[in-house]
């Protein structure tokens, strides 16, 4: 089975008729889909789709419902921007894990179920998003209408919360990266641990998993803990020429003339995000930009633009588009001082 999510593509954040689109079963937007891309695959428990190119299980949650896209396996999304399946190797229980980008206030990763509503744009993280996208608190009885098309519905649903979620302020971030639960050997401290940040402002946090499944219990204000994980990182151009090439913006790198100031070698220095990371290798490349490239509400001027991934034997690793690096994650320890810088 191949799970698709796609993001509304704007529409929950419009008025009208389109602000919608994201719970309608009529569409494809805003929702994660579940499909056979495989035309040979399950031909006894599949229909192949409308337009012939991949098939349809047969235990979809909407197959049987009139005017509903049997595609869909969970809806009421604005951007389930990653999807990551974990799987304990103890029980073999599997989940799907989303990390959803919100609009202006919420940044939530949610437990995927079958057939779920996660209540947007009527809901953004645990609160009501309202007709002029500001937040307000939850009403008493929670529950949101099931929208088949943009005239019919079918019912209500009480809206899937999320297991943890941060807000857009300085503690927290402007878009959420996504993660994996750690299943690797070299970093033992975070073995079952969720991994994840925030793509602008280069954050990285954890969560135990164990309280993420505790906080998938319905009620809006259980939500797992986030612990900030910081970066002890040695930039190796940091031992160079003192001064700056102004044509390029980049540091001048080592073999300097002997009458020439040197800085020495810091070594790893501790790093509260990934930014300065990126910032100095994006510099070393070449970078002309004095921030980074882009800019967002919390990160300011510039973006790390971080994701995460692992590899086959589950080990992480940073992917950071503003420098094109691919950096490995190669140990855990306890802080012992203070990060250097911002």
């Amino acid at each position: 089975m191949l799970y698709v999510a796609c993001g509304d593509g704007g529409s929950g954040e419009q008025s009208g008729a389109m602000r919608q689109s994201p719970p309608r079963l009529d569409t494809l937007v805003g929702k994660i889909l579940r499909i056979v891309p495989d035309l040979s695959l399950h031909p006894r428990t599949t229909t192949i789709s409308e337009n012939g190119r991949y098939r349809i299980p047969g235990d979809n949650p909407f197959v049987d419902v009139a005017g509903a896209r049997t595609e869909i396996w969970a809806y009421g999304f604005r951007n389930p921007h990653r999807l990551t399946w974990d799987v304990d190797p103890a029980s073999g229980t599997d989940r799907l894990i989303a990390a959803s980008i919100g609009l202006s206030t919420w940044e939530a990763i949610y437990f995927v179920h079958k057939g779920a509503n996660y209540g947007y744009p009527a809901r953004e993280g645990n609160q009501v998003l309202q007709a002029d996208n500001t937040t307000a608190p939850l009403p008493a009885v929670d529950e949101v209408p099931i929208q088949i098309s943009d005239q019919q519905t079918k019912g209500t649903a009480v809206p899937i919360y999320p297991v943890a979620q941060y807000e857009h302020t300085a503690s927290g971030g402007d878009a959420i990266t996504g993660g994996f639960v750690y299943r690797g050997t070299l970093l033992a401290p975070l073995v079952g641990k969720f991994v994840f940040g925030d793509i602008t402002t280069g954050k990285i946090w954890f969560t135990e998993l164990t309280e993420m499944i505790a906080a998938d219990d319905a009620n809006p204000m259980t939500l797992a803990t986030l612990h900030p994980l910081q970066l002890l990182w040695n930039d190796r151009a940091d031992a160079s020429r003192e001064g700056r090439d102004a044509s390029r913006g980049v540091r001048l790198q080592a073999d300097p003339p002997s009458n020439d100031k040197v800085t020495p070698d810091a070594v790893r220095q501790l790093f509260p995000t990934m930014f300065p990371v990126v910032l100095a290798a994006y510099r070393a490349r070449g970078g002309i930009d004095p921030d980074l490239p882009g800019q967002s509400t919390v990160s300011g001027p510039g973006r790390a633009d971080i994701r995460f991934a692992v590899d086959g034997a589950g080990e992480l690793y940073i992917l950071s588009k503003a420098d094109g690096m691919i950096r490995a994650v190669t140990g855990v320890t306890a802080i012992t001082s203070q990060p250097v810088r911002n």
